[in-house]
């Protein structure tokens, strides 16, 4: 049972959603639209597209706007879910100072559109602040083990500065924030060459190609059902018994071959499991600790991977790739002391 504070508002409220276009975003807008609320969706889709949305354009609640949360935006309304921000390190490192941008002057621009019309403000961080943790699970007051110099630095680092402007916009203006750190999550809406572990090897198993782990694939990740984030997200956003940090995600543990053996048998594939050269500054443990989540919000997750992933399945499955692009070359499975001496090689050139 939930001993936090559920909000006495009116029913609906005008709710901004940047990167209201992503994978989460989308989720996250048409529950809001189902509930009746006045969702205005922001999004420059650099890494999202419309049809994300294109069953929610035409609603009378629902509004989709093009811009970059870069480049401030004013509008009145009620709640701010600040989601935008690359999520994968196909896109995140495609161009890192657009990602850090992203994060500090996004969150920038939205708190400081949050303190002026006095709505609340979600922020959507990540389980990547904890870096490579020595700790496990992860609990909210673990510091963790960082690089602020690596090549996932510009997403890890960002998200990690855009908590300390909540916070500092809390303590100095008494900007109302809430700040979620979300563990990977999968489901329906992932685009197919996002690069994450989960469509990875769905989008490989159904494609009879080979299953690329990288290391002997005994780093371990939770992974997390899109419907059951949401809910959390939403449970954080309306009580008011904390400000966060919350964990939002799923405390089933995995070894990344144990996906890639799940990814096999629920598409009936025939592919091999390969393995690569370990990725630079790639976590080898991943598992949230949502004590807080189930204490103060009532929640925690409810669906299985096992459950899970059928539906992220039949999802990859009914696809039509020739409307998705696939990713611009990139440096994600590069590790920093090889991107290192690239680097100084060109630079002598």
């Amino acid at each position: 049972m939930s001993n936090g504070t559920a909000e006495k508002k009116d029913p609906y409220l005008r709710v901004l959603v940047t990167g209201g276009a992503g994978f989460l975003g989308s989720h996250l807008c048409r529950r809001l639209v189902a509930q009746g609320h006045e969702v205005v969706c922001l999004d420059n889709f650099f890494t999202s597209q419309k049809t994300n949305v294109a069953d929610l354009i035409g609603k009378p609640n629902f509004e989709l706007i093009r811009h970059d949360v870069t480049t401030p935006f004013f509008i009145e309304c009620d709640q701010i879910y600040n989601m935008a921000c690359p999520a994968s390190p196909v896109h995140y490192q495609y161009n890192p100072v657009k990602t850090m941008k992203t994060s500090v002057l996004g969150a920038m621009n939205m708190l400081g559109l949050a303190k002026r019309v006095k709505a609340r403000l979600l922020q959507a961080s990540t389980s990547e602040v904890y870096g490579d943790p020595e700790v496990s699970p992860q609990p909210e007051e673990y510091w963790g083990k960082v690089n602020c110099n690596g090549v996932r630095s510009c997403y890890d680092e960002g998200k990690r500065a855009a908590e300390t402007l909540c916070f500092d916009y809390h303590r100095q203006n008494g900007v109302d924030i809430r700040v979620a750190r979300i563990f990977n999550t999968y489901g329906p809406g992932m685009h197919p060459y996002d690069g994450r572990v989960v469509s990875n090897f769905i989008m490989q198993a159904i494609n009879g190609e080979d299953i690329t782990v990288y290391g002997e694939g005994k780093q371990t990740r939770s992974f997390c059902f899109v419907d059951d984030l949401v809910d959390g997200l939403m449970k954080l956003m309306n009580q008011t018994s904390t400000i966060g940090p919350v964990n939002i995600g799923n405390p089933g543990e995995f070894t990344i071959k144990q996906l890639a053996e799940l990814a096999i048998k629920h598409t009936g594939s025939s592919s091999k499991i390969v393995h690569l050269p370990l990725p630079g500054d790639d976590p080898q443990q991943r598992k949230p600790d949502i004590t807080k989540a189930r204490e103060i919000l009532g929640w925690e997750p409810k669906i299985k991977l096992e459950d899970g992933l059928p539906k992220a399945v039949a999802y990859f499955s009914s696809l039509d790739l020739s409307r998705f692009r696939k990713p611009t070359k990139h440096t994600a499975h590069l590790n920093t002391d090889a991107q290192a001496a690239d680097a100084s090689r060109a630079s002598k050139a």
